[in-house]
């Protein structure tokens, strides 16, 4: 629950700064009329007043201005005194961080002031704010009304009479009823509870009504301030998140012992100290932010009025990052669910929650996602793998560990020609002089049967015997349609190429699914082929459910002098247009398929089809 931590004297422990302190420069003279309730024997009246000297510099003499602060039941009668004939007077206790005031007592062994104004600060003094004014008469003083006529006026004449000569108290609550506050967390608490400062502004002395005619002492040595004790009660100001605190410097386990003393003991001076020992995963000196690693949502205080913690969320960083900040467009993006972006990632992580591998690392799917060891190295082969990539700084798929290999080189690791190729160097892998595969180290061309392997766009053997003396001319298209190169290599390999004809001709086609796709990569599995892509828009769908997420679809083995199509290369957007498998859910490719690169005019030209055309 929301929690606070115990209520102190704010004013034990530290010392008061004032304008004047009697007996500062050389001894004085002063007067004064005794505590009543000190005597053994109460007189009838005023008494007889007593006189004595004060001098800072002597200590049976001196009466300083830590003496108001000072253990009040081990040290009853110390005060400290102005200067004599001064009518105003700052009193100032100036705090090392900010705390929250509950109320205020100073009790005078002078009459109290005839006008005084305490104040505070909530910017280490920079500026001022008045919590009341005090005059025996408001509106001829400070232009204001009496609380006494006017409940909740800034000014009150309740604490301003003269008499009772000794003794007499100054009160101020700062939660009264004219301040009804239900959330003592919320900001309109903190503009009235916090402060860094107080000050109080005695104006106007007053003379014990005890002055009469008969008075044989001088008046000016009766012409001072004096106090007894100044209470400031308060609490270390934790916004709702701690119960107890500590000195900023270090949490010592004998300064929360000491803040728990001082509710039970009375006698037991303590200090307030202004550190917070932080719950609810908060930290700070107010427990004004969230701890380093659970920014995940807004910190909010501790709700005062419900009890609600607030408490503070943990990132998702897999245990790879030891701290995370809150993002508001990435909280924003989730519906408002999740804004931690985790710091400095580990382990070769990478990601607003360390969720993917870097580059030239991909995932073990064998270990946790947590695991130091999640990310390992691409083991590419240097002369077979691709410089350049449709992300560049990628050396394998950073979810399969499948190298990007260069022309004519296949497997996981790039170490190895592609049937039908031959020739693994810088370059990559030329193409067999034949129709079917060759020596990979030779080029020398087979004539055993053949062997079928069939990998994306690669060179394989044909179906049918072709004569060895073929001509150019008749591995291309006899007729108009368009043609495109496999693997770069247009001089083998050339597949026909499906045009996106009229409304009816791509309605008859029946396609069961419509995307945009960007391919990911490719793999030849020895016995099919797979291409991974992630679908970037779902124009149709048939029987197999399809998301906007990474998929595989499968090219059927189409041959057609020695390869297999048509080409999708890595790091394109396609429109594809295929059948599916509804049996296996599998999204199928072949020469009856519709794959050409991606361009908006043609998305918008399908869509308006599909949505009009094919009824």
């Amino acid at each position: 629950r929301a929690c606070n931590p115990p209520v102190g004297n704010l004013a034990t422990g530290r010392t008061p700064v004032t304008s004047t302190t009697c007996g500062q420069n050389s001894t004085e003279l002063y007067c004064f009329f005794p505590d009543q309730n000190l005597l053994h024997h109460i007189s009838p009246g005023c008494g007889q007043p007593r006189c004595t000297k004060c001098n800072a510099n002597q200590p049976d003499n001196s009466h300083l201005p830590a003496d108001m602060t000072d253990d009040f039941f081990a040290n009853p009668i110390s005060w400290w005194q102005s200067a004599q004939g001064v009518h105003r007077e700052e009193i100032r206790l100036d705090f090392e961080t900010e705390f929250y005031l509950t109320h205020v007592i100073a009790v005078f062994k002078s009459p109290r002031p005839a006008a005084m104004v305490l104040e505070r600060s909530q910017d280490y003094g920079q500026t001022w704010r008045p919590y009341k004014y005090f005059s025996v008469n408001c509106t001829a003083t400070f232009g204001l009304q009496d609380d006494v006529i006017e409940e909740g006026s800034m000014c009150t004449s309740r604490y301003s009479d003269a008499v009772p000569c000794t003794r007499g108290e100054v009160i101020y609550r700062a939660l009264s009823p004219a301040n009804k506050i239900e959330d003592p967390y919320s900001p309109e608490a903190q503009d009235l509870l916090k402060l860094t400062n107080l000050r109080l502004l005695l104006l106007k002395r007053q003379e014990c009504p005890c002055h009469g005619s008969g008075l044989v002492e001088k008046p000016q040595r009766f012409a001072h301030y004096a106090i007894y004790d100044l209470i400031i009660r308060g609490s270390c100001f934790c916004n709702g998140h701690a119960e107890e605190s500590v000195p900023p410097a270090h949490e010592a386990v004998g300064d929360s012992t000491c803040a728990r003393s001082c509710l039970t003991v009375l006698s037991f001076p303590c200090q307030v100290h202004g550190k917070c020992v932080c719950r609810h995963n908060t930290a700070g000196d107010h427990c004004e932010k969230c701890a380093p690693l659970y920014n995940d949502q807004p910190w909010k205080p501790g709700d005062g009025k419900t009890g609600a913690p607030n408490e503070c969320r943990k990132c998702r960083c897999h245990n790879h990052a030891e701290s995370c900040h809150f993002d508001l467009s990435v909280w924003l993006a989730s519906g408002k669910r999740s804004g931690g972006v985790c710091d400095n990632c580990k382990h070769n992580t990478e990601g607003h929650r360390c969720q993917r591998c870097k580059p030239g690392f991909y995932r073990d799917r064998g270990k946790p996602m947590s695991s130091p060891d999640v990310c390992k190295p691409c083991a590419c082969q240097p002369m077979g793998s691709a410089n350049s990539t449709f992300s560049s700084s990628w050396r394998c798929h950073p979810r399969t560990g499948f190298c990007y290999c260069k022309p004519g080189v296949a497997g996981r690791h790039c170490d190895r020609c592609l049937v039908g190729y031959w020739g693994f160097g810088e370059n990559g892998c030329r193409p067999c002089d034949c129709a079917r595969d060759c020596d990979q180290h030779t080029g020398t061309c087979f004539n055993g049967e053949p062997f079928f392997n069939i990998p994306i766009g690669g060179r394989i053997p044909d179906l049918v015997q072709t004569p060895t003396n073929e001509s150019e001319e008749e591995w291309k298209w006899n007729d108009h349609e368009q043609g495109f190169s496999a693997l770069r290599h247009p001089e083998k390999c050339v597949c026909k190429e499906k045009v996106l004809g009229s409304v009816s001709d791509f309605c008859q086609m029946k396609y069961a699914y419509v995307i945009k796709a960007r391919i990911l990569s490719a793999h030849d599995k020895g016995t099919h082929a797979e291409v991974v892509v992630k679908v970037k828009k779902v124009l149709k769908s048939g029987k197999v459910k399809i998301a906007r997420s990474n998929r595989s679809i499968y090219p059927e083995s189409w041959t057609n002098r020695g390869c297999t199509c048509p080409i999708l290369n890595p790091g394109t957007d396609y429109l594809i247009a295929g059948q599916e498998d509804s049996r296996t859910g599998k999204l199928l490719v072949n020469m009856n398929s519709l794959v050409k690169p991606w361009k908006a005019y043609l998305g918008k030209q399908v869509s308006d089809i599909l949505r009009t055309g094919c009824k």
